[in-house]
């Protein structure tokens, strides 16, 4: 007879080796999204661009993006998570050696938009520790613990990052952008072997094949949606084309939705995200999206406008921004870090209700308390809070809900297209105010504008969550058939949740 305390040991080794160089991973993607931030004034120069043609950069990666993910989180399903995460780490590194030879726009841009390959890691990483945890009864709490620091890996990199990029480009290299530029991509590359070596592969289903058909549907959906909210930004509202593109993309999901829900094993299983344990999630990530891709920029520029010249603002320069930016890091890593002690203590639900609340909270108190640095400070440190709690918990909620086989997809979707909705809708509305008596800075009606719709959308999905099964995101019997694609567990009590 099996020692039942041999199981959980065994897991438990095996789950912390496998955090231990999944957390190296996560630290390079904060590296990755923090290195570049100091360094764009002169990354400008060095290609001959000016700072508006940035926007294209970030466009470019957030369209792939958009596209990657879904489509390598459901190949990791199919062919194993650790597979697509080298195919993604080395498609990674490449484009990150690609930036260090780049000196032209369009190189430039292609390159950058590649570099984005790195958004699939986390939701394949979520699914390889939830494939690990699958089998024993403490397979999603393992899974919270662990996204938790993954994220606080996350933020620590970002932070490193900011701090690095510009140290290393003034005070070692000289100025040097290539050499500069070659740093991320070392690091990208060194993390590539620790995956190779260290990272054991998922569990792969049997009898799936792939859905190019819906796959080429989706992508081209996803590339008429996402590139017209991109145009949106840059061409503005009054655009007539860039209205007609962003119709002919969400009826482009008609066609694709049709095909997928008369295929056995989909592109992506529109079924499943309609499960009540799943809409929920897919939905909060969404509107969460809006907050936690697209207010950072808002922040930063509310910070450095001068009170004297535009009658708001804080008046800060860039290296005082940097220090608020870094302490709204911070509460990002605190409410990852604190997330899977709350969902013991009042169950996973519970918790993500509360820490939606949190950013509502301090996006709404923006409104009436952004006269000085200790009230802004104050707000995005409980949005912040709330913010790195579901940073790390809709990834593991998402796996928790999904069935056996389509745990990447489900983690992968709830990382799409909503930081590009955010950062189209918040650029319109600080772009109003332009030249108001305030030189190029944004009207006061347009901060408020982007903190109505954080606090908003969080509000929306706080009351989401509560339609969400009791049993959602517990730690569930392997045995039983709430794995199976087709059930969704009822039978529990809110208690089990926190495993009482």
């Amino acid at each position: 007879m099996t020692n039942p305390a041999a199981a959980p040991r065994s897991l438990a080794q095996i789950t912390f080796a496998l955090v231990g160089f999944l957390f190296l991973l996560e630290l390079t993607s904060g590296i990755l999204q923090g290195y570049y931030i100091p360094l764009i004034s002169d990354l400008v120069v060095h290609i001959g661009v000016t700072d508006a043609d940035f926007n294209w950069f970030e466009a470019a990666q957030l369209l792939l993006s958009a596209i990657a993910v879904p489509i390598l989180a459901k190949l990791g399903d199919m062919f194993g998570h650790k597979r697509m995460l080298l195919v993604s780490t080395a498609l990674t590194a490449a484009a990150s050696w690609w930036l260090v030879f780049s000196g032209d726009f369009t190189t430039f841009l292609i390159a950058w938009a590649l570099q984005g390959f790195y958004s699939v890691w986390l939701p394949l990483e979520v699914a390889l520790i939830f494939d690990k945890g699958r089998r024993s009864k403490t397979g999603v709490s393992q899974t919270r613990r662990a996204a938790g620091l993954l994220v606080v890996a996350l933020e620590v990199g970002a932070i490193a990052g900011a701090l690095g990029g510009g140290a290393l480009f003034e005070d070692v290299f000289g100025g040097n952008v290539p050499l500069t530029l070659a740093v991320p991509a070392i690091v990208v590359s060194l993390v590539f072997f620790a995956i190779l070596f260290g990272v054991p592969e998922s569990e792969r289903t049997t009898g799936r094949s792939l859905d190019f058909v819906g796959f080429v549907l989706l992508s081209f959906a996803l590339l008429l949606t996402t590139s017209s909210l991109t145009f949106l930004r840059i061409n503005g509202p009054e655009t007539w084309w860039v209205w007609v593109i962003m119709a002919a993309g969400l009826l482009s999901f008609i066609p694709f939705a049709r095909w997928v829900l008369g295929r056995d094993d989909p592109a992506i299983d529109l079924r499943m995200l309609a499960k009540p344990n799943m809409w929920p999630i897919q939905i909060t990530a969404g509107l969460f999206g809006l907050s936690v891709l697209g207010a950072q920029i808002p922040l930063s520029t509310f910070a450095g406008t001068d009170p004297a010249v535009a009658g708001y603002g804080l008046g800060l320069t860039s290296g005082q921004r940097s220090y608020v930016i870094g302490i709204y890091l911070i509460s990002l890593i605190a409410g990852a870090a604190l997330f899977a002690g709350f969902s013991r203590r009042l169950s996973p639900r519970i918790a993500l209700i509360v820490a939606t609340a949190l950013v509502a909270v301090g996006y709404f108190a923006l409104i009436p308390f952004h006269d000085n640095l200790p009230q802004v400070l104050s707000c995005i440190f409980v949005a912040g809070l709330g913010s790195g709690a579901l940073v790390a918990a809709l990834p593991a909620a998402a796996a928790a809900a999904a069935p056996l086989g389509q745990t990447g997809i489900a983690t992968g979707l709830t990382n799409t297209i909503g930081g590009a909705f955010a950062s189209a809708t918040f650029g319109i509305a600080l772009a109003t105010g332009v030249a108001v008596g305030a030189g190029t800075a944004a009207s006061l009606s347009g901060y408020y504008t982007v903190w109505i719709v954080c606090g908003a959308s969080a509000l929306v999905a706080t009351v989401l969550l509560f339609f969400v099964p009791k049993l959602a995101f517990a730690d569930v019997d392997p045995d039983e058939d709430s794995y199976s694609p087709d059930s969704v567990p009822t039978n529990h009590a809110e208690g089990a949740e926190s495993g009482k």
